[in-house]
């Protein structure tokens, strides 16, 4: 059986990042625990159903520049959700891996 980190495609470190996530015109600020260049997962949170498309921005530590793309929910649980970045600009993505590689090189082995 596979473990949860075998199954994720991309690598994902911890952080304390807020992400301003809205749907049907409702406003949510999202505290996301870890980030992946592929999604993000929110905790603390009561989870939105999964399939749900919501619109993100969010910056990065150190990054004044705005990070915008759509995002789906890809897992609920009772008080989290894990969000998948969709249409995530090139140039975005470098900068998400750029801060994962920053922050992994600082993590225990």
């Amino acid at each position: 059986m596979a473990t949860g980190k075998e199954k994720r495609k991309e690598e994902r470190v911890p952080v304390d990042l807020w992400i301003e996530a809205s749907r049907e015109g409702e406003l949510y600020f999202q505290r996301a625990a870890n980030l992946s260049v592929g999604g993000a997962y929110f905790a603390q949170t009561i989870p939105l159903p999964v399939g749900s498309r919501v619109a993100l921005k969010f910056e990065l530590p150190g990054d004044a520049a705005e990070i915008v793309c759509e995002g789906e929910i890809v897992t609920a649980k009772e008080l989290g959700m894990g969000v998948s970045f969709l249409n995530l600009a090139p140039q975005d993505r470098k900068r998400i891996e750029a801060l994962i590689q920053k922050i992994a090189a600082r993590l225990p082995t």
